[in-house]
């Protein structure tokens, strides 16, 4: 799956944006007939990711990192996961594009070219912990339907845009408005243009706060393609699903807003505690909100081997939603015991949290090293999976590596 062709399954349109100019005579083209840029192509080098990326998903993409990639502090391009909802949007022309609000709420709809939003109004840079609601459901059992995400389905990048609020507050916010929903430029899967891959929304509280970014450059630079160039909404701490890419339109609505993966089962998880594989009905199903209190070790990889008598130096990251990590304990004898780590401050609001600790083993044999987070409520993560619901999301359970002592 790693090397496998997705050209035959790509518009010529789709393969244009990719190459970075327009295929002349494509039209002349005959059926079927693959591109001899393509023949050989590899999305690693495509979406310049490294190669221990782990492909899930062709149509659409979707790709992973593994725990031990995630070890920068800022997640660079190279390790963030990708997953989209549609195909790829074409013929994307960032001179011309719009982003537009409009709504039921907007007092004047607004259109704003890219360079309208660059030069009237405020540069902000923010470190923003985005996760995939799914990231961990591969666990779930019975198991939910979906991308089999294991844990690496989740990034801390920096992103540099205009605040949201300043740019709802130019087109102006009626009363009554409660939500915002996104519209965008990727393609169903169908290709009907009068179907929309994904169209998520916030309620108007999360739109309006200081690190909720229209953005246009991620780590310092253009976002690449695959992550929403030239224009994405980026929420932190809530469901990477709620950040939408290659964003065209916000509409600020009057009502939740009601788009595509917004209703049902979609990014809802039951309101009570049910029994797994109970069914539920969608009114008894709650929209995910900030994301829950979670942790991963990304030093050393899993299956390390350690000398006797030397100690471990470990480190990971941990984050928490809205909140704030308060503590990171560790175990080494299946949770019988802990002991807590080094944990810094996260470099602003929404971004993922630092530990590390420095383990010395008894004896020589195998052991497993866990990571317990608590959030400034006081939640700590469940040790094993946390409560079933039917599209798998929100598990947060302890990550665990292990060690042998030789």
């Amino acid at each position: 799956m790693k090397r496998r062709s997705f050209v035959a399954k790509s518009s010529l349109g789709s393969l244009s944006t990719l190459l970075g100019v327009d295929i002349i005579y494509k039209e002349l083209m005959p059926k079927g007939y693959i591109p001899l840029a393509f023949q050989e192509i590899d999305p690693f080098a495509l979406f310049k990711k490294d190669e221990a990326m782990v492909v899930l998903n062709d149509k659409p993409w979707n790709m992973e990192a593994q725990a031990h990639l995630l070890n920068d502090r800022i997640t660079p391009n190279k390790y963030m996961f990708i997953r989209n909802n549609g195909l790829l949007p074409e013929n994307i022309d960032e001179k011309t594009w719009e982003l537009k609000i409009d709504g039921e709420s907007v007092v004047t709809p607004k259109s704003y070219t890219l360079a309208d939003l660059k030069s009237k109004f405020k540069h902000y840079t923010y470190q923003l912990t985005l996760e995939c609601g799914g990231n961990g459901r591969s666990e779930f059992n019975p198991p939910a339907k979906g991308n089999q995400w294991t844990i690496g389905a989740v990034s801390s990048a920096e992103w540099t845009g205009v605040r949201l609020k300043d740019v709802l507050a130019d087109a102006g916010v009626k009363d009554d408005a409660v939500y915002i929903g996104y519209h965008a430029a990727d393609l169903h899967l169908s290709r009907n243009p009068t179907k929309e891959p994904i169209s998520r929304g916030v309620p108007l509280s999360k739109a309006m706060q200081d690190e909720t970014l229209l953005a246009f450059a991620m780590n310092g630079e253009d976002i690449p393609l695959i992550h929403g160039f030239p224009l994405r909404l980026v929420c932190g701490g809530w469901p990477a699903s709620t950040s939408g890419k290659w964003l065209q339109t916000i509409s600020i609505r009057n009502k939740v807003h009601d788009g595509e993966k917004m209703e049902g089962s979609s990014y809802r998880v039951p309101c009570e505690t049910v029994a797994p594989g109970e069914t539920v009905a969608d009114e008894d199903m709650c929209i995910i909100e900030s994301m829950p209190i979670k942790s991963l070790i990304t030093y050393p990889k899993s299956g390390a081997l350690i000398n006797e008598g030397n100690k471990l130096k470990i480190n990971g990251h941990a984050w928490a939603g809205e909140l704030a990590v308060s503590e990171l304990a560790y175990s080494i004898d299946y949770g019988t015991s802990w002991k807590t780590a080094s944990l810094e401050n996260a470099k602003n609001r929404l971004a993922w949290q630092h530990f590390k600790a420095t383990i010395t083993f008894p004896k020589k044999g195998y052991y497993e090293i866990w990571a317990r987070a608590t959030d400034s409520n006081g939640t700590s993560q469940p040790m094993v999976l946390p409560g079933w619901n039917p599209k798998g999301y929100l598990n947060n359970a302890c990550h665990r590596i292990a060690v042998k002592v030789v």
